[in-house]
């Protein structure tokens, strides 16, 4: 009868793990969380999906919400006209994983925020697995004072800091795009954009929590 009982729990345990994949995590979601969409809704999608469907359906405010990726660890949504989602399970150990959600509101300019869930969708501190790069990073140090000058003055148009995330489907990385230029004036920008590091700054997971490349 012992024998039977280890058994079976090994079992369950091993049901348990095997459940710990995207499609399972995002159905699980609590309507906490997900206010936009039902449990039906979220089934939905991952049906439609393995039918090679449009992944679309209409969501409780009888708009429509499309899903746009699922994989085993990776998910990528859009709720609405103005906001996307994506999800990303990571592993902190050989056992447990982490939920990387990142939401976007996709205004005249991106601005995300960034949480993280155990997979029993239980929030879990950010700082512990991420520093947000600051807004100084997204910029050149200036090579003359006229151009410290210059670069002081268009900074100060520029009081708002957005901050666009991106997960990677592919990897375990995350990278962040600096936003506040789409939100300015077109003349603005273009004399700021020469003083931007141009290429998104990249972040990859690494024993636990994310890291600068």
């Amino acid at each position: 009868m012992k024998k039977i009982l280890f058994v079976v729990g090994v079992l369950l345990c091993c049901l348990s793990i095997q459940a710990q994949d995207m499609k399972s995590l995002f159905i699980a979601l609590p309507d906490s969380l997900s206010p936009m969409l039902t449990k039906v809704n979220r089934e939905d999608f991952g049906d439609f999906l393995a039918s090679n469907m449009k992944a679309e359906v209409k969501n409780r405010f009888g708009n429509t919400s499309e899903m746009l990726k699922l994989t085993d660890n990776y998910l990528k949504l859009k709720i609405s006209k103005v906001s996307m989602a994506e999800m990303k399970l990571l592993p902190l150990n050989d056992s447990v994983k982490v939920i990387c959600v990142v939401h976007t509101f996709e205004g005249p300019a991106s601005d995300s925020s960034i949480s993280f869930y155990d997979t029993s969708w239980k929030r879990l501190p950010a700082d512990k697995f991420l520093t947000l790069p600051v807004e100084d990073a997204f910029y050149k140090a200036p090579a003359s004072e006229v151009q410290a000058d210059s670069l002081k003055n268009l900074r100060a148009r520029a009081d708002m800091f957005l901050l666009k995330a991106d997960l990677s489907e592919t990897d375990n990385t995350l990278s962040f795009t600096y936003a506040t230029p789409d939100y300015l004036d077109k003349e603005t920008a273009e004399e700021i954009k020469p003083y931007l590091v141009q290429e998104p700054l990249k972040y990859i997971w690494k024993e636990g929590h994310f890291v600068r490349l």
